[in-house]
């Protein structure tokens, strides 16, 4: 492990700390240190802003991670849960369960549970697709106009629903779209924990095949890695990652794509495991900046994901042309 990469990290987790400081201080109302560990006046709102934290910390994890995977097996930098659809189709398959379960009565705990079993399972969906047809594209760059295919497609039904929609029940969806990490509470955060920690197992697991992989096919097998595990592997560990957060925060766009850019020019991209902790490092810092700009200016989530990430995109499209 060289010295520039322990720099990186502390560097990183530096960063980390204080904007989860920041965090804790920015609101509408100023709280005390005693609020958020003894029951006070406005233990409530300490509590949300932790939660708050935390499942930003979750989703920063989660999202590069999907994206740093599916990059790095695809050998596309433009590869990403948001690009390839997956995020679109987890929204889609959210808005469904939405919808039709409009007028249901659940408990808290089941409500959560379909919600998330809902995105997961479309993203599982569109990542077994994807995986199915890559091999009949010969440039990999197809899967990349396939996804924004599948986007729009999501998209158009998704508009459709919304069309014949009750009031609350689009009202819901609409709240949910925005990426309101506010409204995330404790019991959705274990739930998310535990989906993040087996997508996490799974991407650990990976990880090792995947430096064979970006070898070559024929030297991957030579080595012993089994392709279509690793195949497997992808497809769970990055579905689960990408979906549940989808689930819980709505779609947060882009920072599947531009976190994994940018830690492969910090540091040099042929070493997976550092850059997958780059990944997350890098991915809870900027969504913890994120989560401050979001309550200084009330903005939803996803509109500033979107704002930061399309200039990126553009540029190293714009890059990638001149090479």
């Amino acid at each position: 492990m060289s010295d520039k990469f322990r720099i990186l990290c502390l560097v990183l987790f530096l960063a980390i700390l204080l904007a989860t400081i920041i965090n804790l201080n920015t609101g509408f109302l100023s709280l005390k240190f005693q609020d958020f560990f003894t029951e006070t006046s406005q233990s409530l709102i300490a509590e949300i802003r932790v939660n708050r934290i935390l499942v930003m910390l979750l989703a920063g994890i989660s999202i590069p991670t999907s994206g740093f995977l599916m990059q790095e097996y695809f050998q596309n930098p433009l590869a990403g849960p948001d690009i390839l659809g997956i995020t679109s189709v987890a929204s889609l398959s959210v808005a469904f369960y939405i919808f039709f379960s409009y007028g249901i009565s659940l408990p808290d705990f089941l409500q959560n549970t379909f919600l998330s079993l809902s995105s997961i399972t479309g993203g599982l969906l569109l990542m077994f697709l994807l995986l199915s047809i890559s091999n009949r594209f010969q440039d990999k760059s197809y899967l990349v106009i396939f996804g924004f295919l599948v986007s729009a497609l999501a998209g158009a039904v998704v508009s459709l629903l919304q069309f014949y929609a009750e009031n609350q029940s689009l009202k819901n969806y609409i709240l949910w779209s925005f990426g309101a990490n506010n409204m995330v509470s404790r019991n959705q955060i274990y739930i998310l924990f535990v989906l993040v920690l087996i997508g996490l197992f799974a991407c650990f697991k990976s990880i090792k095949p995947l430096i064979g992989n970006s070898l070559g096919v024929s030297y991957a097998q030579s080595l012993g890695v089994n392709l279509n595990q690793l195949k497997i592997l992808i497809i769970v560990s990055s579905s689960l990652l990408s979906a549940s957060v989808t689930a819980f925060m709505g779609p947060v766009l882009f920072i599947g794509i531009i976190i994994p850019h940018f830690c492969r020019l910090i540091y040099n991209p042929s070493k997976l495991w550092q850059q997958w902790i780059l990944n997350m490092l890098l991915g809870m810092c900027v969504m913890l900046i994120f989560s401050i700009i979001a309550e200084k200016t009330q903005i939803p989530i996803n509109v500033i994901s979107s704002i930061f990430g399309i200039p990126v995109i553009l540029v190293m499209l714009l890059r990638q042309n001149k090479v």
